[in-house]
């Protein structure tokens, strides 16, 4: 079917797949069952997962919606144990200081049930890490710079349909957010337009790794419907 053009741009139709209520109601379901089994891991193994994989997981964070279309976001997807190792070292800088004065004392005892410090193995040992980088302006070809908008709440969204398709590839990550962050940029040679947002150890799970055991809100306490 050929484009249709409205007030001078194309548009396609949009093609949905029409299920009853019970079907909705199961893959619903079935989502739900799935991701409440997600867990941020600490302890990886070090078995390989090829590029293809990662390619793919990329790809579905990259289909989140963004202010404008303008999907101002980076993968930087990284195996190279020598990188692994360099950003190991700057983010364990880092984390010493955070643990050691950046933090207040109602943070640290927020986090003690956790059990997390400023060592942070797991960067070196999962076999993939993932920055995620924030555009926070557009470079073109002539070096002229262009506008992009609600660019944290449109890179939010990529990180967490990028988390949630790393859980139904089979694999584990954690949310690491080492502040400051400027030294990823520096590590991995990003332009001056984008800003690091998140860092993901990818992998498998080591076959002994440990999760605190922890209770998430009911419905009742995150939501209210009105009706």
């Amino acid at each position: 079917m050929a484009d249709k053009i409205i007030d001078g741009f194309p548009y396609i139709e949009y093609h949905h797949e029409e299920l009853n209520e019970n079907e909705v109601s199961q893959r619903a379901n079935s989502f739900y069952e799935s991701m409440k089994t997600r867990r941020s891991v600490r302890h990886f193994s070090s078995r390989p997962i090829p590029k293809s994989i990662i390619e793919s997981i990329i790809k579905i964070a990259a289909s989140a919606p963004s202010g404008a279309n303008k999907q101002p976001w980076t993968f930087v997807a990284i195996s190279n144990p020598e990188l692994k190792s360099k950003i190991r070292e700057a983010a364990e800088k880092e984390e010493l200081e955070n643990y050691n004065g950046r933090m207040s004392k109602e943070w640290l005892q927020d986090l003690a049930h956790l059990g997390t410090d400023w060592h942070k193995e797991f960067l070196e040992i999962a076999p993939w890490l993932i920055v995620v980088f924030k555009k926070i302006y557009d470079i073109d070809v002539n070096g002229n710079k262009h506008n992009n908008y609600y660019v944290s709440e449109s890179v939010g969204l990529a990180s967490g349909f990028l988390i949630a398709a790393i859980h139904q590839a089979g694999l584990v990550t954690l949310t690491h957010t080492p502040s400051p962050m400027n030294f990823l940029t520096q590590i991995l040679n990003r332009p001056e337009n984008e800003r690091p947002f998140l860092l993901l150890p990818v992998g498998y799970p080591a076959k002994d790794a440990l999760v605190p055991k922890i209770f998430r809100k009911n419905l009742d306490q995150i939501s209210e419907f009105k009706l």
